[in-house]
């Protein structure tokens, strides 16, 4: 029932993911009416793989998470956590209230063993493929046992859903050299040279390497991931609009534009935000995909492909067992 556009952009989700994926079923929760109507226009398409449970409140978006934990409890968003909670369903995924999200899904899931903390990673195009990165805002402040576990998460993550075997690993900061950074990122860093991880830890990376394709994973605090995050996002709609102007320009420019049609459809795919999935809340005792509020069916249906791939990807697993297969002593110090 969350989001900008509310159900009507889930449903038409469904009709994606259930052609992507034929074996899935589905359970809506929130306004059983409305949901229902939804779901009636398109009961050819759906059968019974797709089921209604009411739930008679939702989770406005501004408010705040403390707020949301004590009085929704029977919301659309509580409801659908609690359907993992208790193993009717594998994932939730939801375009509404971010930080309700987290607060009730750490309050009903719980953390891996061994995680202090979970992160929000996101997946974002890069010169040579993708890269994830996180912590994206759910940390404003880390030390180096935490970083150290968001880069146990987003190994796993590259691993369970992106296919790479050994995924390339580095801390985001000031500089590549040794000497550079605060505390935290150099005890992180000592730690992940020591640890016996499946990835490849490759030291200090700079904001310029995330682009270029440099790593396959990048860890920072949820502070500078998010900055990090909006900068980029504000950067892709810049180079877009400059280059809808320039195209627009003059005769021969706008029949530039229609012989490169082709490139220019594709480089638009390739900065698609909706194509990389939302906010992935690792960490959790459960797979918990955040969408963007403002998305449209095509970015929620991307957000269920993930979250089916998180579930399939066995990712929880993996994240307690490379956990768990850190030298306690070299955490502790």
């Amino acid at each position: 029932m969350g989001g900008d556009a509310g159900p009507s952009v889930v449903v038409s989700a469904l009709v994606r993911s259930l052609q992507r994926h034929p074996a899935a079923k589905f359970i809506l929760h929130g306004d059983e009416a409305a949901l229902n109507d939804l779901i009636k226009k398109r009961k050819s398409k759906f059968g019974a793989r797709v089921s209604v449970r009411h739930a008679p409140t939702r989770v406005a978006m501004d408010e705040k998470p403390s707020f949301a934990l004590r009085r929704r409890r029977d919301s659309s968003m509580w409801r659908a956590i609690e359907s993992v909670k208790t193993g009717e369903a594998e994932a939730v995924v939801s375009a509404g209230n971010t930080g309700a999200l987290m607060a009730m899904s750490m309050y009903q899931l719980g953390l891996i063993e061994g995680i202090s903390r979970p992160a929000i990673a996101s997946v974002w195009p890069t010169q040579k493929s993708q890269v994830v990165v996180l912590d994206c805002g759910a940390n404003v402040e880390c030390d180096a046992e935490q970083l150290v576990d968001f880069a146990v998460m987003g190994e796993a993550f590259a691993r369970a859903v992106l296919g790479l075997p050994k995924p390339r690993v580095g801390l985001l900061n000031v500089g590549s050299e040794e000497v550079k950074g605060h505390e935290a990122v150099k005890g992180a860093a000592q730690i992940l040279r020591e640890a016996n991880l499946p990835m490849e830890f490759t030291g200090f990376i700079e904001g310029n390497h995330i682009g270029e394709g440099t790593v396959d994973v990048a860890v920072t605090d949820g502070f500078t991931g998010n900055v990090t995050l909006k900068a980029i996002e504000g950067t892709a709609k810049l180079i877009s609009f400059y280059l809808k102007r320039a195209l627009r320009r003059s005769l021969l420019s706008r029949l530039g534009a229609v012989l490169a049609s082709g490139a220019l459809m594709a480089l638009r795919r390739k900065l698609d935000p909706r194509a990389y999935g939302g906010g992935l809340m690792l960490g959790l005792n459960g797979v918990v995909v955040k969408s963007h509020g403002g998305t449209d069916a095509l970015g929620f249906a991307y957000a269920i492909d993930t979250a089916i791939d998180m579930a399939e990807g066995g990712i929880n697993r993996s994240i307690a067992a490379d956990r768990a297969g850190l030298r306690p002593e070299a955490v502790a110090s």
